[in-house]
């Protein structure tokens, strides 16, 4: 029966390729996780700042836009989430990003519904495109609600090798 080192024996420089790749991987990683972080901090702060000074000019555009800008961190996060996901995991993890997917497109069709608001009282067609837009968004929001089901269903069921 071979060992692990008869495997090294038989692949030369197999174990010690593969750790500096790992640590390069781990390296890159960490910088984008950073990167994403210090996104997420300076986005919050500019939606903060922003907040404050768009008040005088009005309510309900100030916190459309907080609004707006909240939920660019939720993606930010989402997507930290599943930068560390892959790294605990040693592989891709595919909920994380479906979560973004979720949140960009609810992201979206906050931004077009306001926007719809507006020109409602002007231009039919473009309401009507705006409506349309948004019924496509909510469409692709039960996708990837679903895709997100079916892979925490699949995770959750026993590997090929467990049954007996």
């Amino acid at each position: 029966m071979p060992t692990s080192s008869d495997d090294d024996r038989a692949q030369p420089g197999v174990r010690p390729v593969d750790r500096v790749l790992g640590t390069a991987e781990n390296i890159v990683y960490t910088a984008a996780g950073g990167l994403l972080v210090l996104a997420a901090v300076v986005v919050l702060g500019t939606v903060a700042y922003h907040l404050v000074i768009d008040l005088k000019d009005g309510a309900e555009e100030a916190v459309t836009t907080a609004l707006d800008g909240l939920l660019l961190v939720f993606i930010v996060l989402e997507l930290l989430a599943g930068v560390r996901a892959t790294m605990v995991e040693r592989k891709l993890v595919a909920e994380p990003f479906l979560v973004v997917g979720i949140i960009a497109s609810i992201k979206e069709i906050v931004v077009i519904a306001l926007g719809a608001k507006e020109d409602a009282g002007l231009d039919a067609a473009a309401f009507d495109d705006s409506m349309t837009q948004i019924g496509v968004l909510g469409l692709l929001v039960l996708t990837l609600a679903a895709a997100g089901y079916l892979v925490r269903r699949k995770e959750r069921e026993p590997t090929e090798g467990d049954q007996d």
